[in-house]
């Protein structure tokens, strides 16, 4: 199965739906491993999606005069991210 890597939000969906499929427990583990490495895959690229764009909101980040300040992004926690 070729998978072709869309946008972030098409790829999470796919891989919400895969996930589900392996929490089935209904297909062979030839199925089984396919659908893993597909998900896999496309962890992986939503991963490197967010990493992007975590990158850009730290460079994006404005200072009160106006000019660029390289903030890291920090998360719900409070805690920034390293």
């Amino acid at each position: 199965m070729e998978m072709k890597m869309k946008d972030f939000e098409s790829n999470l969906k796919q891989l919400e739906e895969i996930v589900s499929k392996l929490e089935g427990g209904e297909l062979t583990l030839d199925q089984a491993m396919e659908l893993f490495e597909e998900g896999v895959k496309l962890s992986r690229f939503c991963n490197a999606k967010l990493e992007e764009a975590e990158q850009k909101v730290e460079v994006l980040i404005k200072s009160a005069d106006g000019t660029l300040v390289e903030t890291p992004f920090a998360p719900q926690g409070g805690e920034a991210a390293e």
